[in-house]
C-alpha cells in the first residue's frame, strides 16, 4: 500500500472513531445551544466536502485503472461492471449519486501522458483544486461544470479555462468585484450554478437562440393510457408555461404566504349587501354552536405531489367554469360522465368518461352535474336517458359571488384554498330536494368536495351560515362549529374580535 493511500485510510479511521454516535443520537444534542448546533452543521459540511474530494479523486484512479489490461481493472476485481456500480456498492448510495462522483472525476481528474508519464492538466483544473482544498462540494462542482459542458463545442479552451478560474474564485467566497480580492461568505450550490449560467451567456451569447428553438420544438404534453386507476402524464413545458403553472399552483398550495384576498377585487358595498341579504345571520353571536373553535388546523395527509394534482384539478375546474373557451361541437367544452340510474343509486357501478374509454368510480358522477364544465348523464337498463344535469342545479353567477364573499375559503378547517377556486356544494343534495340557493351552498375545494363522503367531515346550514363537524380524531366532542372567522363582512370580523377581547382575554 502506498504511503499516501495509507495516510488517507488512517485519517478516515480517525474520523470514524471520533464521530461515532451513541445508540440515541438525539441525546448528544439535547443540551446544545443554537450556536453549537449551527457550528456542528458547518463543520459537518466541511468534513463532507473533504470526503467528496477523497471519493472523487479515488474514482478518477478507478476510471484510469479500468482502461488498463483486465488484471489491473479495479471495478472488475470488485465484481462490478463499472465504476458507477462499484461506488454504489462501496458507498451504499444510489445510482444517481454514484454517477455524480464519476462525472466529477471525469471533470477534474488529471490523465497521464502515455509517452512521458507526466500528468496532463484536468479539464477543470482550478475547480478540481477548490474541490480538493475543501472549498467546493461535488454538487457545487457539477453545478459549475454542467452549463459549460453543454456548450463545450462552442467554447475555446482559453474561454473554458477563464470560466474555470472565475468559478473557482467564486467558490472560495472571493468577491469578484473587489479589487483587493477579499473573501466573503462562500456561495451556495444554487448561486454557483446561476453564476455559471451567466458566464455561459457572456461567452456564448448566440448559443442560446438555437437552444431556444430546440426547446420550442421539444415542447409537448402527453396523456398516457389509463393504468391502475390513473392516467400518466409526460411532456416538457416551456419555461414561461411552467412558470405560469407554478404561480397558479403556489397560489393554491401556499395561501398563507399572502392573506386571502377578497375575490372579485374591487367589490363594492352593493356586493357586501348582496352577500348579507342572501346569507343572513353572519353578524350574529355564536348561539352555542361551538364558535370558531379552538382546535388546531387538521394535518393534511396528502403528499406534495398529491396536493399539486388537486391544485391542478382546481385550476382546470375554474377554467372550465369561465365559459371563455372555444366551442366544441357547437357547445362549450364539457366533460360528460355517464352511468346507469341504478348504478348511480347503488354506487356499485362504474361511471364512464365520454370520448376516453376510461371508467371512474360512481362517486365521480355524484360530484358532477353540469357544473364547472362537467355534466352527468343517467341511463336506464335499455340505454334511454333518464337523468341529465340541468341548469336548475347550477348556482347562478350572482349566487356564486355571494357564496364566495361569505365563505372566502374552502369551509373545511385548515384548508385555505380561496373560494373563487372552489366548487360549490349542495349541502342537501339536489337529488334529495335540496334547493340551488345560497342557504344550501358552500365552497369546497376540489379535494374536499370529492372526499366529503368518506373523510368524516359533515356540513349543515344554520340560518344561511355553514357549520362544520369534524371527525372524532380531530374533535373528540364532535361539536358543530362555524368555519373560522372567514364568513361575513369586515364588520362581522370586528364584532367577533370585540366579543373575543371581552371573553377570552380579560
Amino acid at each position: 500500500m502506498t504511503s499516501t493511500a495509507a495516510t488517507v485510510l488512517d485519517q478516515l479511521e480517525q474520523l470514524l472513531q471520533s464521530s461515532a454516535m451513541s445508540d440515541e443520537p438525539d441525546d448528544q444534542f439535547d443540551a446544545a445551544s443554537a450556536a453549537e448546533l449551527i457550528e456542528v452543521l458547518v463543520r459537518a459540511g466541511a468534513v463532507q466536502r473533504r470526503l467528496d474530494a477523497v471519493i472523487t479523486t479515488a474514482t478518477g484512479r478507478v476510471l484510469d485503472r479500468d482502461l488498463q489490461p483486465r488484471e489491473a481493472r479495479v471495478s472488475e476485481r470488485a465484481g462490478c461492471r463499472d465504476a458507477t456500480e462499484l461506488l454504489r456498492r462501496a458507498l451504499r448510495t444510489d445510482t444517481a449519486a454514484a454517477r455524480r462522483y464519476v462525472a466529477g472525476a471525469q471533470a477534474t481528474h488529471r490523465e497521464m501522458e502515455l509517452s512521458s508519464g507526466t500528468a496532463l492538466p484536468a479539464r477543470y483544473e482550478q475547480l478540481g483544486r477548490a474541490l480538493r482544498e475543501g472549498d467546493l462540494s461535488i454538487a457545487g462542482l457539477l453545478a459549475c461544470t454542467a452549463p459549460l459542458d453543454r456548450v463545450a463545442t462552442r467554447l475555446s479552451v482559453a474561454d473554458r479555462d477563464d470560466a474555470d478560474a472565475v468559478l473557482a474564485q467564486a467558490a472560495r467566497g472571493l468577491d469578484l468585484a473587489a479589487e483587493d480580492g477579499r473573501a466573503g461568505p462562500p456561495p451556495t450550490t444554487d448561486e454557483l450554478g446561476a453564476l455559471a449560467q451567466r458566464i455561459v451567456l457572456l461567452l456564448d451569447p448566440d448559443g442560446q437562440e438555437p437552444e431556444d428553438a430546440r426547446a420550442h420544438r421539444r415542447r409537448g404534453l402527453t396523456l398516457g393510457r389509463l393504468r391502475d386507476g390513473t392516467v400518466p402524464v409526460s411532456g416538457a413545458l416551456l419555461p414561461e408555461v411552467a412558470g405560469q403553472l407554478q404561480r397558479l399552483l403556489d397560489s393554491l398550495l401556499s395561501p398563507k404566504a399572502d392573506p386571502v384576498a377578497r375575490p372579485d377585487a374591487g367589490a363594492d358595498a352593493e356586493s357586501d349587501a348582496v352577500a348579507d341579504a342572501m346569507a343572513p345571520g353572519l353578524d350574529r353571536a355564536d348561539d352555542g354552536s361551538g364558535g370558531d373553535g379552538e382546535l388546531p388546523d387538521p394535518v393534511d395527509p396528502r403528499s406534495p405531489a398529491q396536493m399539486r394534482h388537486d391544485a391542478l384539478a382546481s385550476i382546470l375546474t375554474a377554467a372550465a367554469a369561465t365559459g371563455g373557451f372555444p366551442l366544441l361541437g357547437g357547445a362549450a367544452p364539457t366533460l360528460v360522465v355517464s352511468i346507469s340510474a341504478e348504478g348511480f343509486a347503488s354506487g356499485a357501478e362504474r361511471a364512464s368518461i365520454e370520448g376516453t374509454g376510461w371508467d371512474v368510480p360512481a362517486s365521480v358522477a355524484r360530484h358532477t352535474a353540469c357544473a364547472g364544465g362537467v355534466q352527468r348523464v343517467l341511463f336506464d337498463e335499455r340505454g334511454a336517458i333518464v337523468g341529465l344535469g340541468t341548469t336548475a342545479r347550477i348556482f347562478t353567477a350572482l349566487q356564486r359571488r355571494a357564496i364566495i364573499l361569505r365563505d372566502r375559503e374552502c369551509v373545511i378547517p385548515g384548508c385555505h384554498v380561496t373560494a373563487n377556486w372552489c366548487e360549490l356544494h349542495h349541502v342537501r343534495e339536489y337529488a334529495d330536494g335540496g334547493p340551488t340557493h345560497t342557504d344550501n351552498g358552500v365552497a369546497l375545494c376540489w379535494h374536499h368536495h370529492r372526499t366529503l363522503d368518506t373523510s368524516g367531515w359533515e356540513i349543515r346550514m344554520q340560518r344561511g351560515v355553514p357549520e362544520i363537524r369534524g371527525p372524532a380524531w380531530w374533535d373528540a366532542h364532535r361539536q358543530w362549529r362555524r368555519p373560522r372567522i372567514r364568513a361575513g363582512t369586515e364588520q362581522a370580523l370586528s364584532a367577533a374580535l370585540s366579543r373575543g377581547a371581552g371573553v377570552r382575554f380579560r
